[in-house]
Parts: structure tokens; C-alpha cells; sequence
């Protein structure tokens, strides 16, 4: 039995996990603890990843190296990209997954990762020394050491479980809290607060009448999360329903709000906005007379079914007997009620953007302790934290994703610059780069990034090379190839789109909206020869559509690039600790003071600080001699 390591990492969910294996992955000895063995990866709340703007992530954590994209389509039971009939910026990939299945490969994985161990048990104390952490003291008494430690403990620090008036001591339900790291680490200097989050009723679909649901399938094309050709949907696909509370619904969940924990006092902590619960809903939206919600299959074959729009803290009375003036749930069996849950997180402008705190070397946080919410965004989390542990430990560089570099650039920009107000969630608004950082694109973006670290190996850096080349040979192809109006006017005009008056580029016909690659191929046989000869047929429709992305919108790509680029240049321009800004009396109050608490490395980063104004970023710009 081993009691030294390189880096200890706390918590095995989605950030742990990713943490636990990139830094193991990297070279580092490595030690995940979690508290049991059998929830390794848990989707603690809807079993699906992804979404708007966090499919995004997904796909970057893969091109980087990372496992959740490889975990979500070999356990997906439904796949779906949304978004289709917007531009291909807004286009986001999201996947129902086996809940069980999916935490048991998590296991697998982690169990067959060379340098990695995992040791069961809580952990209540860090071994802190002269500002540096040296390691940890489980609740069995173990003493663990290690030059890096990456606290990702998720829901579970001081976690209290809100059902009505009933209040249950848990990080999840049937799973025990987590405490004394969060006491400690206030007594060394961090700030804490609270935050709540929910989770709605797990039903029983035997007891479900789907003659009054609306079927909802998923997509059965090409497109998946992992970019590795290998990786596919294994599972047996299953699909999800659609239906609708209605006013005698929200009539009895109004007489259940003298007993919720968030309208009685009870409930203090920080919400989500954007995912309320359906008391919320009721109360802010109290004109509306419907709300959909979406029955969600939790496994291949399980009975059991997530009801995603119904999250809830009511007591379980009035949550049963709001769900049964549901027509199709009349009958409805559940297998537990929804609840809310209030959990302890560290204010995230605590930490530098590598994700290591300011106040301890070697210590990190990721995931839901700092402020964030979702299973992607602790992810991704996750890979950075533990790829900076390793570089803490084996003295390389530190490891940071730009703004225009990926959306977890952005995530993590946002939490150490802005902070949190609330349960911090991704959105495609988020991101000002947005068009540059598409999820079909990701690879080519970051998988050379994690190559140069070490995370991505020589078979997933070939596989974007390749790709990349063969792009941008079917781009060169369509930039060159002439088309004569007498050779393709009829299938234009039955394309419903305009005809030739001259020969043009076979781009020029790419750039119309009406038309698209698939189409093109059937009008214009040389594409479709040049297609079958030049680009591998396991891969042929992702690189196809990669290209014609790229084609359609090449300007507005160029155009964010060029905006990019002159943005950089004030990344480039560091302030590290050159200045006191308490003496800097040209600056604003409110600038002194957060300019002094935040201490941004970089002039962009003190751009991006609420309450700093133009004003001020130029009094530091003349003050550098710019």
C-alpha cells in the first residue's frame, strides 16, 4: 500500500474524474478518494450530457484528450444535436446516456489507467505547510501526501437536503455530506458561501400512458461526441417524451408554497435563473398556463424515467398529487420525489486561471466548489486542474485555454475574473468568439494544444492532421472546379434556386443557402468522384460537413479572427505585480480596490473585471508606457 503520490484529487464526479485520469495520463502518481467506489461518475441530476453551449465542451475536453466524450457516446441511448436551424456556431451536440452504464465505464477506465489509485474513504483534513499543501487526512485516519491536491467534492461539502419542511444531512440522496475541509480552509483565508441546486421526481414508466405523450426520437446520423472513429453509440437507442403541467397542476402546487424550503426561509443559498425549479416557475411565469416537461429514459433498460422541467423541494404529498392531474401520469408511481440541496463552494476569484488557489501552492479547485453547475463545465474543470497539477509537480509550464481558444477558456476567464452570483451554467452568449469556437471545429483548434502537453497521444494527433488536410483539400476542390450553366441550370431550378447565367467556381454554388453538400454531390458527379477518392469513407461525412462549414462561412470566421487578434494584444501586455494600485489615485475607487483584490495577470483580464472602466484600463495602458 502506497502512502506518497504526486497529486491527491478529492471527489471522483465528473470533474475528479477527468482530473484524476489527465493527470495520471500525464505521468503523475496519482490518488482519487471518493466515498464510494459504486458512484464513481454519478449523474447526480438529468442522466444526459451536453446541451446548448456544454455539448461544446464536451467535444473540447475530447479533442484535448480528455474521456467524457468517449464515456457519453459509448453509453448514449439517445443522441440529438440541436440547434440545426440556426447557423452552425449554435449547433450543440447532447446525448441521453445509460446511467449506470455510464458510471461503470467511468470505473472501468479509471481502474485500467496506468499511475492511477483509488482509495475509498472522506476526506476531512489538508496537510497545509508553510503555505503549501503536502497532502491529506482521510476520515479512517489515513494520512495521504502529495505536492498537489485538487478538491472537487462537488455537492458535498457541508450538503443539506431540502424535501418540504424535512431537512436530510447528504451530498445525495442516500449519500452522506462531506465535512471539515470547508471550515478549514475559511480558518486558512478562503471565503465560502452557499448554493442550492435541484433535482426533480424519478417515475416509474410502467405507470406512464404514453398514448398522451408526444414521442420524442433522436438523430441516427454520423454526428457523436469523441472524434476518435473508433467510438460509436453501442447501446440500444430509446426515445424520450413530451408533455404539459396544466392550471389545475399549478393550482396544487401553489397550495404546497407555505411549505417550500425556498418560499418559508429555509433555503437562504444562491439559485440557478436559468434552470428554476417548477415552484419557481409558477410563481415568476404566473400568467403562463402550461410548462412542458420532458420524460427522460435513465437507462437502456430500466423503467426508470427523469422528468426533466419538474425539479422540486414541495413536499412529496403535494409533488405526487400535482404530477397525477398530468393525463398521462394519472397513475403515476414514482420512485423518489424530487429535493433540493444546499452545498458549500469557494468564491472562484480565489484562483488563478491554471485553476490553482492564490492562497495555497499546489492546492486546486474544480467543478461545483467553484460556483459552477453542470456536468460538462465541472468537466472540463476537471482536465485543466489536473493537467496544471501535473505541471505543478513535474515543473512544466503552466497549462491556460484563451478565450478564443474554447469555451472552457471562457468558463474559466469568466470564474476567476467576474466570479458568481449564482450557479455559474454555459451559454453560447457567453463566449464573444462563438464562431470560431463551433463544436465541429474543436479538434482543430485544441488537439495539437493537448498533443504538446502530453494528454492527446500520436494516434489522435494524426487522425487531425489527416482530417485537416483532407478539408482543406475539398475546399481547394470546390475553390477551383468550374461549373457551366448548361450542365446544371435544370437541377438548379429544382433545387428551387436560381439559375446560371455564366460559368462560375463550384464554391459560389456551396455559398447558397438552398443548397448543401449532400445536394451538390448529386448534381455535380466530378465532386462526388473527388469525394469518394480523396476522403476516407469512415470519416467522409464529418470532414465533408467540416469543409462546407468553413466555406459557407469563411468571412465571419475571418472577420471574429481579425477581432481576436486585436484583442490579444492586450493579453500580451502584463501587469503581474508591477503595480500598487491602492496608490495609483488616477484609478476609481472601485478599480483600486478590486484591481488589488483580483490582481489580473494581464491587462485583457483587467478589462474583463466588472467595474472596471475604459477609463481605468487606460490610466494602466499610459502607465506601462503604451
Amino acid at each position: 500500500m502506497k502512502f506518497n503520490y504526486d497529486i491527491i484529487v478529492i471527489g471522483a464526479g465528473h470533474a475528479g474524474c477527468e482530473a484524476a485520469a489527465a493527470a495520471a495520463r500525464l505521468g503523475s502518481e496519482t490518488l482519487l478518494v471518493t466515498m464510494d467506489m459504486n458512484k464513481i461518475a454519478q449523474m447526480s441530476c438529468n442522466p444526459a450530457v451536453g446541451g446548448i453551449a456544454k455539448g461544446q465542451i464536451v467535444r473540447e475536453i475530447d479533442a484535448l484528450g480528455g474521456q467524457m466524450g468517449v464515456v457519453t457516446d459509448r453509453t448514449a441511448i439517445q443522441f440529438r444535436m440541436l440547434n440545426r436551424s440556426k447557423g452552425a456556431a449554435m449547433w450543440s451536440p447532447r446525448a441521453q446516456s445509460d446511467r449506470m452504464k455510464f458510471s461503470g465505464l467511468w470505473r472501468s477506465i479509471l481502474e485500467n489507467t496506468p499511475n492511477l489509485s483509488i482509495w475509498q474513504d472522506s476526506v476531512e483534513q489538508l496537510i497545509v505547510e508553510d503555505g503549501a499543501v503536502k497532502g491529506v487526512k482521510t476520515r479512517l485516519g489515513v494520512v495521504f501526501h502529495a505536492n498537489a491536491v485538487v478538491v472537487t467534492a462537488g455537492t458535498f461539502l457541508n450538503g443539506l437536503m431540502h424535501f418540504g419542511r424535512t431537512m436530510v444531512d447528504g451530498g445525495r440522496i442516500s449519500e452522506p455530506a462531506a465535512y471539515g475541509l470547508t471550515e478549514q480552509l475559511r480558518e486558512l483565508g478562503f471565503t465560502t458561501d452557499r448554493m442550492k441546486t435541484g433535482t426533480p421526481v424519478r417515475i416509474d414508466g410502467r405507470s406512464v400512458n404514453y398514448s398522451l405523450t408526444t414521442i420524442q426520437e433522436g438523430d441516427n446520423d454520423f454526428h457523436k461526441f469523441s472524434y476518435l472513429p473508433e467510438v460509436h453509440r453501442e447501446l440500444r437507442q430509446r426515445p424520450c417524451f413530451t408533455l404539459y403541467t396544466s392550471e389545475k397542476t399549478h393550482d396544487i402546487l401553489r397550495s404546497g408554497l407555505p411549505d417550500s424550503p425556498l418560499y418559508n426561509g429555509q433555503i437562504q443559498s444562491i439559485g440557478p435563473r436559468y434552470c428554476p425549479s417548477i415552484e419557481t416557475k409558477i410563481v415568476t411565469f404566473a400568467d403562463k398556463t402550461e410548462h412542458q416537461l420532458f420524460l427522460e429514459p435513465e437507462g437502456e433498460e430500466t423503467n426508470e424515467y427523469y422528468l426533466n422541467g419538474f425539479s422540486s423541494s414541495l413536499p412529496i404529498n403535494i409533488q405526487i398529487e400535482a404530477l397525477q392531474t398530468i393525463p398521462a401520469l394519472e397513475n403515476v408511481q414514482i420512485y423518489r420525489p424530487g429535493y433540493a440541496i444546499e452545498y458549500d463552494f469557494f468564491d472562484p476569484r480565489q484562483l488563478h486561471h491554471t485553476l490553482e488557489t492564490k492562497l495555497i501552492s499546489g492546492l486546486f479547485f474544480a467543478g461545483q466548489v467553484n460556483g459552477t453547475t453542470g456536468y460538462e463545465e465541472a468537466a472540463g474543470q476537471g482536465l485543466i486542474a489536473g493537467i496544471n497539477a501535473h505541471q505543478k509537480v513535474s515543473g512544466g509550464e503552466e497549462f491556460t485555454l484563451a478565450r478564443d481558444e474554447a469555451y472552457i477558456g471562457v468558463l474559466i476567464d469568466d470564474l476567476v475574473t467576474k466570479g458568481v452570483d449564482e450557479p455559474y451554467r454555459m451559454f453560447t452568449s457567453r463566449a464573444e468568439y462563438r464562431i470560431l469556437l463551433r463544436q465541429d471545429d474543436a479538434d482543430m483548434r485544441l488537439t495539437e494544444r493537448g498533443y504538446r502537453v502530453g494528454l492527446a497521444d500520436e494516434r489522435r494527433y494524426s487522425l487531425m492532421v489527416s482530417k485537416r488536410s483532407q478539408r482543406d483539400a475539398l475546399i481547394e476542390f470546390c475553390r477551383n472546379f468550374s461549373i457551366k450553366p448548361a450542365l446544371i441550370n435544370d437541377k438548379l431550378e429544382a433545387a428551387s434556386t436560381t439559375p446560371l447565367r455564366q460559368g462560375v467556381k463550384l464554391i459560389d454554388l456551396v455559398l447558397r443557402p438552398q443548397l448543401d453538400m449532400t445536394l451538390l454531390q448529386e448534381m455535380v458527379t466530378p465532386l462526388k468522384e473527388f469525394i469518394e477518392q480523396n476522403i476516407e469513407e469512415e470519416r467522409r461525412q464529418e470532414i465533408v460537413e467540416a469543409a462546407e462549414i468553413m466555406m459557407k462561412y469563411q468571412g465571419y470566421i475571418e472577420r471574429e479572427q481579425l477581432v481576436a487578434e486585436k484583442l490579444h494584444r492586450l493579453e500580451n501586455i502584463k501587469l503581474g505585480d508591477k503595480f500598487d494600485y491602492d496608490n495609483i489615485k488616477a484609478l476609481s475607487t472601485e478599480a483600486r480596490q478590486k484591481l488589488t483584490r483580483l490582481k489580473p495577470q494581464t491587462i485583457a483580464q483587467a478589462s474583463r473585471i466588472p467595474g472596471i472602466s475604459p477609463s481605468d484600463i487606460n490610466i494602466l495602458l499610459l502607465m506601462l508606457g503604451r
